[in-house]
């Protein structure tokens, strides 16, 4: 269904649109197959190769047809609806935090809204303060991360226990009896797969353990950047001042202009040392005697 309906698409609208739309189509097809079969009392293509057929928790019925439609919404639309509500969500953010830092550029315009999903996360987006969009933001970016590590996690334990192949299942207790073949094959089969569940949730630690120890370290880096880069502003401040104080002549106690030395190696203006030295041919600040002729004027020269 998911192939024929792409083909389908690509055929008549182009290679754009179906690109566009792709996601979609496959929700309707899942949809469409999951109604065909299991909503409509029937076993899917897979289970009827098997000789499986769906129970509820009591493992003496076939599940309900509220139950059904329930594993059916959760396998298929819910995953699609919180795929798509985390994507516009950290897409709003991003604007949103871009917006801010630059707020003398217009927004850029994008492609018209084309969901009730996204239209309703951008208003509640606009809505939030800068706090919550950083908590939020924070939130989007742990569901991301933590997601398919709770599915692999999942995975792990269905190895381990035989039962529950999808979330959807283990959340609506739809089980599978399996009726015909031998049972000695079943149970060796079973224990190959513990085996499997097993190294499954070993490699998940590991997996959950270098993701943790990645972060810690982007967190390092990050305060040690902020440190660097504030001791950074610190010391041009600070350089800067001293700078304006060691540039100031202690005679117009004014920015130092046209520098002129003292053979004792005192700075003045141009203009002030030789008006002091009209008067008295002395340093002004150690007094130590020199001849007017004897100031050295310092071209080029930056403090």
């Amino acid at each position: 269904l998911r192939s024929g309906a792409g083909t389908a698409l690509r055929g008549l609208a182009g290679a754009r649109p179906w690109l566009e739309w792709r996601r979609e189509v496959e929700l309707l097809s899942d949809v469409a197959y999951f109604v065909l079969t299991t909503l409509s009392g029937y076993q899917t293509l897979g289970e009827e190769y098997v000789n499986i057929i769906q129970v509820d928790p009591s493992k003496k019925k076939v599940p309900s047809f509220l139950r059904r439609a329930l594993f059916i919404s959760l396998h298929t639309v819910v995953p699609y609806c919180l795929e798509k509500a985390l994507l516009h969500l950290e897409h709003e953010l991003q604007m949103e935090a871009e917006e801010s830092r630059t707020p003398e550029n217009p927004p850029a315009l994008g492609f018209p809204s084309r969901s009730l999903i996204r239209s309703w996360i951008r208003k509640q987006v606009g809505e939030l303060t800068e706090q919550q969009k950083k908590t939020a933001a924070q939130v989007v970016y742990v569901l991301k991360q933590s997601i398919p590590l709770l599915h692999r996690l999942h995975l792990a334990v269905f190895y381990i226990q035989g039962t529950f192949y999808h979330l959807s299942k283990r959340i609506t207790g739809i089980s599978y009896l399996h009726f015909g073949g031998l049972q000695g094959e079943d149970q060796s089969i079973r224990s190959s797969y513990k085996f499997l569940g097993i190294i499954s949730l070993f490699h998940l630690l590991l997996t959950i353990g270098v993701q943790m120890y990645s972060f810690k370290q982007k967190q390092r880096a990050r305060q040690e950047w902020r440190l660097h880069r504030n001791l950074a502003h610190q010391k041009s401040r600070s350089k800067e001042a001293a700078a304006g104080r060691q540039s100031r002549c202690t005679l117009c106690l004014e920015e130092r202009r046209h520098s002129t030395a003292t053979p004792c190696g005192h700075l003045f203006c141009w203009e002030c040392i030789t008006a002091w030295c009209n008067t008295r041919a002395e340093c002004p600040l150690c007094r130590e005697k020199f001849h007017p002729q004897k100031l050295i004027y310092l071209r080029h020269y930056q403090m």
